[in-house]
């Protein structure tokens, strides 16, 4: 079945653009003009990836994805926004954005970033990875640290999922970039930096050691 796309735009002619280059893609696109529009949407037809305009009336994207997260919906969310300082990438994360296209945005790097979101969703694996006391199911996606659950954005998890599968190995910023990313993310590392963030306070919350080293000037390692 084609991938079911749900673009979230109220501005007319950029949401006709981008759903007739999806469509062109072989996705199936739905498109909802305001947010309460685009929440009823994702619920009742559970897209496989949300594009999400971050203002919209009725209810803004952050909300909209804020709601969806909190009922535990982990579909895939690109955040379209002309917001481009680090504060507001944050605040988007923070709402359990997975990603975000600034706008004016090129359609190829928004395609690009859409293929690589959903070959993520897609990818068959079921093996259990584990370090030290962190265990990973990636059939279920399920995380645990000794007998914590621990819960994850998609994104989240798709960078844990690459630190446990090289342990011990330090991994440059730009190579996590294209793994996890699967695109050169236009050369800003400081979205690695808040998920490695985010993985540690989750990780940790309990006082556990801490397992994600940091290698200056370098990137990040897996360790105990």
């Amino acid at each position: 079945m084609k991938p079911h796309i749900l673009l979230v735009e109220d501005e007319a002619k950029l949401a006709q653009f981008v759903q007739m280059e999806l469509t062109h893609e072989g996705y199936q696109v739905t498109v909802a003009e305001d947010g309460i529009t685009g929440l009823t949407q994702a619920r009742e037809t559970h897209p496989d990836l949300i594009l999400l305009d971050w203002m919209l009336p009725g209810l803004s994207g952050l909300e909209l994805c804020r709601r969806l997260r909190d009922t535990g919906d982990k579909v895939p969310v690109v955040l379209l926004t002309a917001r481009d300082d680090v504060q507001d990438r944050v605040a988007g994360l923070d709402a359990g954005a997975d990603d975000y296209v600034v706008k004016p945005f090129s359609i190829e790097e928004l395609l690009a970033r859409v293929r690589a979101h959903l070959r993520r969703t897609h990818e068959p694996d079921s093996e259990a990875l584990h370090f030290a006391d962190l265990m990973l199911h990636q059939g279920s996606r399920e995380v645990s640290r000794g007998q914590r659950a621990i819960e994850l954005t998609a994104k989240e998890f798709d960078l844990l999922v690459y630190l446990m599968r090289h342990p011990r190995q330090v991994l440059t910023r730009d190579r996590i970039l294209e793994e996890v990313w699967g695109y050169d993310f236009m050369g800003d590392s400081n979205i690695i930096e808040v998920y490695i963030r985010y993985l540690r306070l989750k990780l940790e919350e309990s006082g556990e050691s801490r397992l994600i080293q940091t290698v200056r000037g370098v990137g990040y390692v897996l360790r105990d």
